[in-house]
């Protein structure tokens, strides 16, 4: 429907209709007007499949939804780091919302995973921004191509669970503008997504619900957002503020409480009655673009979805370990699989995200159609108590195979929405359980189903770990698959696992505090942090093994120097040695020289997935803007690219850089600096003017001649530290050091570099 059309039904509708509009009939469908053809259109939860109620609607998951296909969770999908494979997830998605008449799905999750504690990090992708915006791109394109829309979440910082209704996240400028508002920027002006979520938190003490700055200035003026900005499921605490600020839709349904509040505030004259007719149309636009383009008679192919689950779980698991190259396994090896989840998988979290599985294939039924195995179940993990039957049980057929494959992980106790997590350890009798049958089994093997990093004590005891995280309801053909060879693991870490919670750049205030969560590690977010202080992890960012070897070389730059103006084409080489076809992550990290301000040594900014045979060698081209090399400065609030040289990386992950090269960046946006009495000489001599100023006014460098050579006690004051004195002298000093120097003179100085 046109523009005019859209606006046309607004001036029919009344100004109770309006409001109604602006907040959803139930739990789940907003409000229809019957009698000017206004449909009511439905929207359920994701993100990473359908969770659609009918009757007795909740948002955490206590009543069952419709049987649906779960896909792997966002932890599992990131690690892919395979634009193409979201994609292709995301339009099976968009397929089944049109099946089942859905006009929007709620997700992706973006936010970034700051703590590894964070609840709901199973949802989310990563600890950095620029794999959040494209695996989160990725995906909405694909479920947008089925004409259905998204709504990426949650709109803003809201990374921990607790309190997460109230909780203000205390947080500087450049911190949001680099981590947080950066994991949602590119994803908006890529995909375009239909609505965007709102979180329940504040920023620095104002709901993001009722911020303007967030939710109209950046997102719709600086980003062009031009869907609808709906409410978390009651993310609203004044309605009428919120409808100010941007929120268009509050969801759920208020009861017409709210709807009333608003009508009251029109006729009282404290709300602009356009205001309300602005939100109206943005979201009768994406009522009308869903309605006016539903495909007909598109059914729900499970079965055929469920392959596609196998397919994309099978490129995110991750090899973490293969002493010995104990993987892949041969079908005529005497194997035991031991625990709970090679028969009952845990394979996605717990809350609004759960979906009513279809089927669930565990490892156990996908290994008949590959070799025998032996099974105990080794555990219970309803309660964190050993089991002494079931271990001994496990450590008996462990001793008698060749090798033994434990499937461990993190219960759905530990980790689920509305919580977060105490500790980053799997549960006592696990960890036990896996100590004992290293002592009786040199070949072990483990598999890991968890939504976010955990400790591992028995690391350096077992040959192989495998990370499949909450993989989907295929998770264990994907697992066995992977353990057998049939495909060759290409899943890279999209997070730090750190060695112990301590390490963790925000331990000391994570968690901390009644109503306030300080962001006091800044910019230093996951790899970001641990790369800077050179603090050992158990495994990094961007890490990942395969069953072949990839070479890298031959990395090239199409400039050696360049302006912010321009952008910079880089290629390498990359041929797989190995023996058998692969996928590799190419990570291109951008590091800068030295600088004034505090930066992350190093930080990813661009990646590509390929494929390839044996011997074959494929050149993979980036190109970097200025972006890649800016920071946000917060004298100006912009992206500011300091002048200076820049390494050029090329990693294996975020601690192996394999190649690089140097570029000198020249920055061509100049900031007004104003100057002081209390401005250090040395900061004045930086700037063009003010050295030239400075200088001439002084008579060059005779001055500070004359007091270097008044420096008699060489031994004392050293010429180096007399140097390093200047450089940090105010200048308001000059007037006790420098004879003849008066304070009127400093002045006429400062005028001259200010003018």
């Amino acid at each position: 429907m046109r523009k005019e059309e859209i606006q046309n039904l607004i001036a029919q509708m009344t100004l109770e209709e309006k409001a109604g509009m602006c907040s959803g009939a139930n739990f789940w469908q907003l409000k229809s007007v019957e009698r000017l053809g206004i449909p009511s259109v439905k929207v359920t939860d994701g993100p990473h499949g359908l969770r659609a109620q009918d009757e007795q609607a909740d948002h955490l998951g206590i009543n069952k939804s419709i049987k649906a296909v779960c896909f792997p969770t966002g932890c599992a999908l990131a690690s892919s780091f395979d634009r193409k494979l979201l994609k292709k997830v995301g339009t099976a998605i968009g397929q089944e919302c049109q099946a089942e008449d859905i006009s929007v799905i709620l997700g992706p999750a973006m936010n970034i995973k700051r703590s590894p504690l964070c609840g709901r990090n199973f949802e989310y992708y990563s600890e950095d921004p620029l794999v959040t915006s494209e695996m989160a791109a990725a995906l909405t394109e694909g479920v947008q191509s089925q004409n259905v829309g998204v709504s990426m979440k949650h709109f803003l910082a809201n990374n921990q669970e607790k309190r997460r209704m109230t909780n203000s996240s205390k947080v500087d400028e450049r911190t949001l503008r680099e981590i947080y508002l950066a994991a949602f920027e590119e994803a908006v002006k890529q995909a375009k997504p239909w609505t965007v979520m709102n979180s329940y938190n504040r920023i620095n003490g104002t709901y993001v619900g009722e911020s303007k700055e967030y939710l109209t200035d950046i997102l719709r003026d600086e980003w062009g957002f031009d869907g609808y900005v709906m409410s978390d499921w009651g993310a609203v605490n004044d309605r009428v503020e919120a409808l100010k600020a941007g929120m268009d839709l509050e969801m759920p349904a208020s009861g017409g409480i709210n709807d009333a509040l608003i009508v009251k505030a029109v006729q009282d004259g404290s709300l602009d009655e356009k205001i309300v007719d602005q939100a109206c149309e943005r979201i009768l636009n994406i009522i009308f673009r869903f309605t006016e383009n539903r495909k007909q008679g598109v059914a729900f192919e499970y079965q055929k979805d469920h392959e596609l689950a196998a397919e994309a779980e099978a490129e995110c698991i991750v090899l973490l370990k293969n002493e010995d190259e104990i993987l892949p396994l041969a079908p005529d090896k005497k194997v035991a699989f031991i625990g709970k989840y090679a028969e009952t998988p845990r394979y996605q979290g717990g809350g609004s995200s759960h979906i009513n599985s279809w089927k669930v294939e565990s490892a156990l039924e996908a290994i008949k159609n590959i070799a025998e195995v032996t099974y105990a179940k080794g555990f219970d993990d309803d309660v964190d108590e050993i089991n002494e039957e079931l271990q001994n049980e496990a450590v008996c057929i462990a001793k008698e195979a060749e090798i033994a494959v434990i499937f461990a992980g993190l219960p759905d106790s530990f980790e689920s929405e509305g919580y977060d997590r105490k500790h980053l350890d799997l549960p006592t009798y696990q960890n036990i359980l896996i100590e004992k049958i290293c002592k009786v089994q040199k070949n072990t093997i483990v598999v890991l189903h968890n939504g976010s990093p955990v400790t591992m004590p028995w690391k350096d005891q077992v040959k192989g770990i495998v990370e499949a995280y909450l993989g989907g309801q295929a998770v264990g053909r994907s697992v066995v698959n992977v353990l057998y060879g049939n495909v060759n693991p290409s899943g890279r870490l999209a997070e730090t696992f750190p060695l112990q919670l301590e390490d963790t750049p925000c331990y000391l205030t994570y968690g901390k505090g009644v109503d306030e969560a300080v962001y006091s590690e800044g910019v230093f977010v996951g790899y970001r942090y641990y790369t800077s202080k050179k603090q050992e992890v158990l495994f990094p960012f961007g890490y990942g093994l395969s069953y072949t070897t990839f070479a890298y070389s031959n990395l090239k730059l199409d400039r050696i120097q360049m302006t912010d103006e321009e952008i910079l084409k880089v290629s390498v080489d990359v041929e797989n040695t190995g023996s058998c076809a692969g996928k590799e992550v190419i990570q291109i990290y951008v590091a800068p020289g030295e600088t004034e301000i505090a930066r992350p040594i190093k930080e990813l900014k661009a990646f590509d997935k390929i494929e390839l045979m044996p011997g074959e060698k494929k050149t993979v081209a980036f190109e970097l803007d200025a972006r890649a090399f800016a920071y946000w400065n917060t004298e100006i609030h912009d992206w500011y690219v300091e002048s200076g040289s820049y390494e050029i990386q090329v990693g294996k992950n975020a601690e192996a850089i394999l190649i690089k090269s140097v570029i000198q960046m020249e920055g061509t946006k100049k900031i007004k600096k104003e100057f002081n009495l209390n401005t250090c000489i040395g900061e004045l001599m930086q700037d063009e003017k003010g050295k030239a100023v400075f200088s001439q006014m002084m008579g060059g460098n005779q001055q500070a001649a004359k007091m270097a050579e008044a420096n008699q006690d060489k031994e004392v004051i050293t010429d180096k530290m007399m140097a390093a004195m200047l450089n940090d002298m105010p200048l308001r000093q000059l007037v006790s050091f420098v004879p003849g120097m008066t304070r009127e003179a400093l002045e006429q100085i400062l005028a001259a570099v200010n003018e």
